[in-house]
């Protein structure tokens, strides 16, 4: 059953007023798509962390092979309580990380009318925004892109940009179609899904297999990893695991799904893997969003799913404290363009 909301659909007076857009998180994915917005002409402000002082100071730069841009943040903030007055849609962009307590972090720009939006990756990651903010309508995000922060207030952006939205858990949302309709405006693909939760489980059946067999690979990319014929056998099983696990959930997808990522991947320039990207810069990585909710979803249906289960094994064995620690102690290659 869909989820009731109180927003209104936009009037056509509304809808000629330029939206406030709060993004929590201005890495990569935060930066890139809060400068599309902003250059759609909507009145973006950022929390930032890191990054505070230098996008205060000089914006951020975004090296793109569609051009170049710079986007500054108006205002650029250390919290969302310093935030004036509620957002008509907060865009998260933040990992998902169990440390990270979102809805505390967002509530105090959360107004009435205010639009939750998610752009991060995995399953089974809305709960505790639905939760915390249970009037509010949430509206889950996938980003298909490749990007990477190279530096503070530095993005560099190598290919794709594609989103898709939908109102989670499912049916139609006009303010999924009216921000959808301001990425358009900056030239961005921006889809709007109403079965947001069949296109996660959808981009995990790349996302599981990709993402943790380029860590425990010894940093492979996406071409490496499909040069060697065990290689694309393990990819393909863990995609086929992902589909039976997406199907005992609800969220059945096409059988021709498995073999249609192997293609397109094999025919992509090579390139690491977000996950990979985060190990080597001794970052957390998504290891529950990616893996264990999957894991923990087949788990709950009784659906085998013994490649997803190990690989979920080794990455939590290569996070664990005192292999963090020593992993510091290497020396990492410099970033590369991930997903």
């Amino acid at each position: 059953m869909a989820q009731s909301h109180p927003n209104p659909p936009p009037s056509s007076a509304t809808a000629m007023v330029p939206p406030r857009i709060l993004v929590v998180g201005t890495g990569a994915v935060g930066g890139f798509y809060g400068a599309r917005l902003a250059a759609a002409g909507a009145r973006v402000a950022a929390v930032c962390r890191s990054d505070l002082e230098t996008v205060r100071r000089q914006g951020i730069a975004i090296e793109s092979f569609e051009g170049d841009r710079h986007f500054t943040p108006e205002p650029v903030l250390a919290r969302a309580e310093d935030y004036d007055g509620p957002a008509d849609y907060i865009l998260v962009t933040l990992k998902v990380l169990p440390e990270i307590d979102l809805p505390v972090l967002i509530a105090p720009a959360v107004g009435p009318q205010t639009v939750i939006v998610l752009i991060q990756n995995g399953v089974e990651i809305e709960a505790p925004v639905v939760a915390a903010f249970p009037n509010q309508e949430l509206l889950s995000g996938l980003a298909f892109v490749c990007l990477n922060r190279i530096a503070p207030g530095r993005i560099r952006h190598t290919c794709a940009g594609r989103l898709m939205l939908g109102r989670y858990p499912e049916g139609p949302s006009p303010a999924a179609e009216r921000l959808a309709a301001l990425f358009r405006t900056d030239g961005l693909t921006c889809g709007v899904s109403p079965t947001i939760v069949r296109e996660r489980w959808r981009k995990l059946v790349w996302n599981a297999p990709f993402n943790p067999v380029s860590v425990l690979g010894g940093g492979a990319t996406t071409r490496q990893m499909l040069s060697d014929a065990e290689g694309v056998a393990l990819a393909r099983g863990v995609m086929e695991e992902v589909l039976a696990v997406a199907a005992a959930v609800g969220h059945p997808l096409p059988e021709d799904l498995v073999e249609r990522n192997l293609r397109e991947t094999l025919a992509m320039t090579p390139y690491k893997t977000s996950m990979l990207v985060d190990f080597q810069e001794h970052r957390v990585m998504e290891v529950e969003a990616i893996l264990g909710n999957a894991v923990r979803a087949a788990r709950r249906t009784a659906v085998p799913a013994p490649r997803l289960e190990t690989l979920y094994a080794l990455l939590r064995l290569l996070t664990r404290p005192d292999a963090v620690n020593s992993a510091t102690t290497r020396s990492a290659p410099p970033p590369e363009p991930g997903r």
